[in-house]
């Protein structure tokens, strides 16, 4: 039996989640919304992917604060009128689709919000431009010719902490299945784990447990408010010489789960422009397989996997327990349909579907295809 399309329990204190198979849609930013509000793009790509043979579907990036967006045209989730605007959308794309786990990556930017949408180039915007102050742990900015961001006081981490709590409790209150805080890409929770962006001189800089400090203050505070799945996207490596690295994020991932994190989803890079990553299939898996072994923790791999084979062998292999696919779903949104006709798996799929497969690929619905009248 494949692995691929086999069962995966992620734990949480509520009882846990099983999922039908191991394919998840990883978050991926869409540059959609308005004033932080879901839109109609969000209903049309939403309800795409939960079609698409994924088991767990992951809402992209959102904000939990106004000035954590990346752009001014990113996902928010921080008052009533933008869980109003998420929890309609997200109603209607589910009654458009077979019954399929929800997850939402709550964010906050850091000293990477206040930025153009990357097809107009992604550079920090001016206040005139509609931009905004970005904060960070440090007065140091992302790219040498940007302004640095304002090193957040005490008070402003608070803030921050409090707005993940709120933000998961809206979450929870939409029927949100799972919550994925993101400590990865270079935004703020990333911010804090890195020497290479937090060069404070208090209790939250300097050493390591002093820049993991508050990581694990949000999340506690995230996981003592939510008892569902709730899991951490991190970068494992900064792929910079003297940056965060695997060593420090197996470490980081043990702490994690003894304040009762539910899975580890593994990238990497993303806080410095001087990141040399050796891009190749595959390329995270490695760091996957070292923090799985670590901290024995439901363990996502991501990056460059695009085969079912190539899925099925990571699996195989015992480097990951769940493979989250991104950009390829947006270039074939049945993957999840290729890959239980490539390795003998079935998935769900709405009815309207299901008279749409080729012969010899009927039986990944477990269903006979339905002729036209």
């Amino acid at each position: 039996m494949s692995l691929l399309f086999s069962p995966q329990t992620l734990p949480s204190p509520r009882g846990g989640l099983t999922l039908p198979n191991r394919i998840v849609v990883a978050p991926m930013c869409q540059y959609s919304a308005v004033n932080g509000e879901a839109t109609d793009w969000h209903l049309m790509h939403w309800a795409t992917l939960l079609n698409s043979g994924a088991a767990l579907f992951t809402i992209e990036a959102t904000a939990v604060l106004p000035e954590g967006r990346i752009t001014p045209a990113c996902l928010g989730l921080w008052d009533e009128r933008t869980e109003a605007a998420l929890a309609s959308m997200l109603a209607r794309a589910r009654a458009l689709a077979p019954a399929t786990a929800v997850c939402i990556q709550l964010a906050h930017a850091g000293r990477k919000a206040a930025s153009a949408v990357p097809w107009a180039g992604g550079q920090l915007l001016p206040v005139e431009a509609g931009g905004w102050q970005p904060v960070g742990p440090s007065a140091l900015p992302q790219l040498p010719q940007e302004p640095p961001p304002l090193e957040l006081t005490l008070e402003g981490m608070a803030q921050i902490r409090d707005a993940f709590v709120l933000a998961a409790q809206r979450a929870d209150r939409m029927g949100i299945e799972a919550i994925e805080l993101h400590g990865a890409h270079g935004y703020l929770l990333h911010e804090f784990l890195s020497p290479l962006a937090n060069q404070r001189s208090d209790a939250y800089g300097g050493s390591f447990e002093n820049r993991i400090r508050f990581v694990l203050e949000v999340f506690a505070a995230v996981r003592q408010t939510f008892d569902g799945v709730l899991g951490l996207r991190i970068s494992a490596s900064d792929w910079v010489d003297g940056g965060w690295d695997c060593d420090q994020s197996a470490e980081l991932t043990k702490r994690l789960k003894a304040l009762g994190c539910d899975f580890i989803h593994v990238s990497s890079g993303g806080v410095s422009p001087q990141q040399k990553i050796p891009l190749s299939a595959g390329y995270q898996v490695p760091f996957a397989r070292k923090i799985r072994e670590a901290s024995g923790m439901v363990t996502t791999a991501v990056g460059l996997i695009t085969e079912p084979a190539q899925a099925e062998a990571i699996l195989q292999a015992g480097d990951a327990d769940l493979i989250a696919l991104a950009r390829a779903f947006l270039y074939q949104p049945r993957w999840g349909w290729q890959a239980a006709a490539a390795l003998g798996g079935t998935v769900a799929a709405t009815p309207a579907y299901w008279r749409c497969l080729p012969r010899e690929a009927q039986a990944v619905f477990g269903k006979v295809a339905i002729g036209a009248r």
